[in-house]
């Protein structure tokens, strides 16, 4: 490649319309409220630098390659797995906070961790643990990705978990809002939330940072997008009945008609996608604007306290993302071929928790060191947490190997 002329070439400044000073309201690392248990500071990162990449390190992180997203992950190398729609949400995470001038370590920390807690065959999964554990208080995926980072990894010598800072797992834990208000209680929360030792300071009824919401935010325009993509290419419906049911969708595709007229397939449905993207995310960013304006915080503590949502679409947006949310249950979500996956998915947890829980013997030695016994509180916990941290293919043959004669 020819280098471009000096004349051509960035300098310095040259960006300078990107730049956005940091918002008064944006988390500050240097005045995190810090870690559960106290550790020495980074000389090197500051601590939301940290806890991005220790959640990247941990082996929770490394399984989400593994697991479903809408399809099982063996399915096609094309499909997207719960690793690379993480790392999708942290990329639109991460932009749009350094354009409204937040943390954006931070946001991206709170979207890399968000589905930590996902089982395998991704909501069909959790479907049916739940069901498996209602006797036995309950599994809900985000009270699992706390147990997870709270818990379940086991890569320090002082403590167990990742130890993360206060503003990382409020983020988590809080990033559809409030877990807490009137008629709702500490008791009412799943019993993975409760048995977090800190969970008391996560101060459950206020909101969390803006960086978390824009996290939160993110996801959203991940998976609607993304499963367009996806759909499309598995061939489960067709753009033409996608763009009936969707005036964003057909104003995308119209404009991509018409600035690149025969274009093949695969490049429109990644040209439109990639612009439906740009419109979430412009929408979210001038919709946030607005809403600072009207609210005007001037610290983190006035972001938790405001009573409702700093980060949000327009009601337009909002509008749109129901209308195709109904659009990808019917013809995606639910699709026969989904459906068959699905089915099977439910069969292969229901098995595995049904012979666990009746025979604990039959878990992995490690794991047999929490159990109280068949059918005990702690025993199907323990269960629960073993298959929640499987890959679809590691539960499939774990199955296999409890179900089959195969010599093998």
């Amino acid at each position: 490649m020819v280098a471009a002329p000096p004349s051509a070439r960035a300098v310095p400044g040259a960006f300078a319309k990107w730049h956005v000073e940091t918002a008064a309201f944006a988390a500050n690392p240097a005045n995190s409220r810090g870690r559960f248990h106290t550790e020495g500071e980074s000389e090197s990162r500051s601590p939301f630098e940290r806890d991005r990449d220790r959640v990247i390190h941990a082996r929770a992180f490394r399984h989400l390659k593994g697991k479903t997203q809408v399809f099982v992950a063996h399915e096609g190398d094309y499909f997207r797995t719960r690793l690379t729609h993480s790392l999708e949400v942290a990329q639109i995470a991460r932009s749009v906070a350094r354009r409204l001038g937040l943390e954006a370590d931070l946001a991206e920390t709170c979207a890399l961790a968000h589905d930590l807690g996902h089982p395998p065959f991704g909501h069909t999964g959790e479907d049916v643990l739940q069901s498996c554990m209602e006797a036995f208080e309950g599994f809900d995926h985000n009270a699992q990705t706390l147990r997870v980072l709270t818990k379940l990894e086991h890569s320090y010598p002082g403590f167990d978990g990742l130890n993360l800072t206060f503003e990382t797992l409020e983020g988590v834990v809080k990033h559809n809002g409030p877990l807490l208000g009137p008629g709702r209680t500490v008791a009412d929360l799943p019993a993975a939330l409760r048995d977090y030792e800190g969970l008391e300071g996560l101060a459950l009824d206020l909101w969390p940072s803006a960086e978390a919401q824009v996290a939160a935010l993110a996801d959203d325009i991940a998976y609607n997008n993304h499963d367009i993509d996806d759909g499309l290419q598995a061939e489960l419906f067709t753009l033409d009945s996608l763009r009936a049911a969707s005036p964003l969708v057909d104003g995308a595709a119209q404009s991509v008609f018409q600035d690149f007229p025969g274009l093949d397939q695969t490049r429109l449905r990644k040209e439109m996608v990639r612009r439906l993207i740009g419109i979430w995310v412009g929408d979210l960013i001038e919709t946030t604007r607005l809403e600072i304006a009207r609210s005007k915080p001037k610290s983190v503590e006035d972001v938790r306290a405001l009573g409702g949502a700093l980060v949000r679409f327009s009601d337009e947006m909002t509008q749109e993302a129901a209308r195709l949310r109904r659009f990808l249950m019917t013809n995606m979500y639910r699709h026969w071929k989904v459906n068959r996956r699905r089915n099977m998915a439910k069969r292969v947890v229901r098995e595995l928790f049904d012979t666990f829980i009746g025979a604990p013997q039959l878990l992995p030695g490690l794991w047999q060191s929490a159990i109280d016994g068949a059918a005990g509180l702690k025993t199907a916990r323990t269960i629960c947490d073993y298959i929640a941290g499987m890959t679809d293919d590691f539960a499939i043959e774990e199955h296999r190997r409890l179900f089959s004669f195969d010599r093998s």
